[in-house]
């Protein structure tokens, strides 16, 4: 079985390690309304999506 002949240091680790992060989500803004929305996902603000009304929302909050 294989093992390491020299201890791994700590800069070798993080900078392997370093590309393990996840990405951060993409952010838009609603051609509608111009809130902070995710692409290809229906505006949480306005309920537009494509350009076309797919979401009535209640003002009640």
């Amino acid at each position: 079985m294989a093992a390491p002949k020299r201890k791994t240091s700590k800069m070798k680790k993080r900078l392997r390690r370093s590309s393990h992060t996840r990405p951060l989500p993409t952010v838009n803004v609603c051609s509608e309304c111009g809130e902070p929305s995710q692409p290809h996902r229906v505006c949480r603000a306005c309920g537009q999506y494509a350009g076309r009304q797919v979401l009535t929302l209640s003002l009640d909050d």
